[in-house]
């Protein structure tokens, strides 16, 4: 008879969630777990507050959905607020639990704290947070390729998808140890306001994520054309908007890609379906370049040995967190930021590619910004992208300096988006 501590972590859903199958079908009873890390709500980065409105927000509406859903299947869920390695060990202690499980992550301050709570309590680390499970990729993680198109032919040829995995019938947990979830008052955060301008109205949990999926893909079989409309800036259809369920794990990489395949055998397969599992492996990418790298990926200098850029100083950082620049294309896609918690895949590229290459200011400043203030914040993606831009990362290229008035008139030649964000 063995009772273990499940700990969700970026992995807030039931389908296809391999730890937790694997937590409720090795063992007697399961006690399904989060913890609000206090270093996310109250600890700051530059001077930055870690975790903004919006994200908060999106993370307990997915947490009050995951624990309906538990419930739904005989279990709840406990929300703690603090420290994991205080936290976790004192469940697994009360409950007197044989150990703990977990999805594994990949950034350097998570396989720490994997590290160190391993060492407190016996833990299993399963992988689910990829496409390409780490186990069967055609290389080392030390030997991860350091361009992008050598990873994406290394994948595409030699590794597979693995299938979804159903979510479990039932669960045996000890009765009334859940709790309810914390509203955003409690935590000392206001809740946000929507926007009428945002391109969606993000609502977090599971359900949110498959049914934007089902909208995507089957009922306006918006896929056909992502490739060509994928930079549109306006609206929530010109492209997927996946990032913040997968961010959080409310969705899968898998589930997206296996319904791509079906969408590919019934429906259409061309380049605008391709490119969506291409989009994936970029993730994929980044994924594998954080665990490689480790704490390399937050210096200033980068993955690479020398700085690539000579800072100067920050003072007129706040000017491009507030939308204040004087380069209205910059600021439009600032201001949607600010009031909505999201951006375009392309505005992100110009925003960052500003900071760096025209302000010059530390990237590290625009990096932390962006953790604070995405919905979809997800630390590989996030810090990847920045070194990408500044040319210190994953990047053959030397780093991407955007031309601003050429990126306007491409994506906004008539100035609606910059008229909706003044």
């Amino acid at each position: 008879m063995s009772t273990v501590v499940y700990w969700f972590r970026n992995d807030l859903r039931l389908e296809d969630n391999p730890g937790f199958k694997a937590a409720v079908e090795e063992n007697t009873a399961v006690i399904p777990v989060y913890v609000l890390d206090e270093s996310w709500l109250y600890k700051t980065q530059f001077g930055i507050k870690r975790m903004g409105n919006f994200r908060l927000n999106f993370l307990l509406e997915s947490l009050s959905e995951l624990k309906e859903n538990l419930k739904a299947i005989g279990s709840d869920l406990l929300v703690k607020v603090g420290n994991p390695l205080e936290q976790i060990p004192a469940i697994y202690q009360q409950y007197n639990c044989a150990g703990v499980y977990a999805q594994a992550l990949v950034a350097y301050e998570e396989t720490t704290l994997q590290t160190a709570l391993n060492h407190l309590v016996p833990c299993k680390f399963v992988w689910g947070h990829t496409l390409f499970h780490e186990r069967y990729l055609p290389f080392r993680i030390i030997d991860t390729p350091g361009v992008f198109t050598d990873f994406r032919k290394a994948v595409e040829k030699n590794a597979k998808v693995r299938p979804v995995i159903k979510s479990p019938l039932n669960v045996k947990s000890p009765d009334n140890f859940g709790n309810e979830v914390p509203t955003p008052e409690k935590l000392g955060f206001e809740r946000p306001f929507y926007d009428e301008r945002s391109v969606l109205n993000f609502a977090g949990g599971e359900s949110q994520g498959l049914e934007r999926l089902n909208y995507y893909l089957w009922e306006k079989e918006l896929l056909c054309n992502y490739k060509q409309t994928r930079n549109g800036l306006i609206g929530g259809d010109y492209s997927s908007k996946f990032s913040p369920w997968l961010a959080h794990g409310c969705i899968s990489p898998r589930q997206i890609y296996w319904q791509v395949k079906k969408f590919e055998k019934y429906i259409k397969k061309n380049s605008s379906t391709y490119w969506l599992i291409f989009e994936l492996i970029w993730r994929d990418f980044f994924q594998f370049v954080a665990l490689q790298h480790g704490a390399k990926l937050y210096r200033r200098k980068g993955i690479t040995s020398k700085e690539k850029i000579t800072w100067s100083t920050n003072k007129h950082f706040h000017l491009w967190a507030g939308g204040q620049t004087t380069e209205p294309f910059v600021d439009a896609n600032m201001n949607e930021l600010n009031r909505t918690g999201f951006m375009s895949n392309r505005g992100r590229q110009v925003v960052a590619s500003y900071l760096i290459h025209r302000m010059r200011i530390d990237w590290r400043l625009g990096a932390a910004y962006f953790e604070k203030m995405l919905i979809d914040h997800d630390p590989a993606s996030n810090y990847g992208n920045w070194l990408y831009i500044a040319g210190i990362g994953n990047d053959p290229r030397g780093g991407r300096e955007f031309n601003i008035e050429r990126q306007t008139q491409q994506y906004d030649a008539e100035g609606n988006y910059v008229k909706l964000w003044a």
